[in-house]
């Protein structure tokens, strides 16, 4: 995957959960696709998806419990994980994440 995107649209207002443990940015497209850049702090997170997501870890390491998975499973730097549309999973995040999300 690359480190950079070329010619997109940033919205500055930052995706703000958990009281501010997670934050994220939105990166749009010209071809219409969305993806976020964010960051977690340390904590236990349930996130809700509509639509399919695929996380793509930059930096830091966490645990991830998969819609209809009994084991978590680590996942680190230059891992990546999917989400199946309209489905909810689990984070047990031990140190900072740096991660990019797409969606679609």
């Amino acid at each position: 995957m690359s480190d950079q995107f070329e010619n997109v649209t940033i919205i500055k207002k930052a995706n703000v959960y958990f009281d501010g443990r997670v934050t994220s940015r939105t990166v749009l497209f010209a071809d219409g696709t969305r993806k976020t850049l964010g960051f977690m702090m340390p904590g236990d997170y349930v996130f809700n998806t509509a639509s399919r997501e695929v996380m793509e870890i930059l930096n830091g390491k966490m645990e991830v419990l998969l819609p209809g998975e009994k084991d978590w499973q680590i996942i680190e730097t230059g891992q990546s994980f999917e989400v199946p549309a309209n489905s909810s999973f689990s984070l047990k995040v031990k140190e900072p994440v740096d991660y990019c999300c797409s969606y679609g």
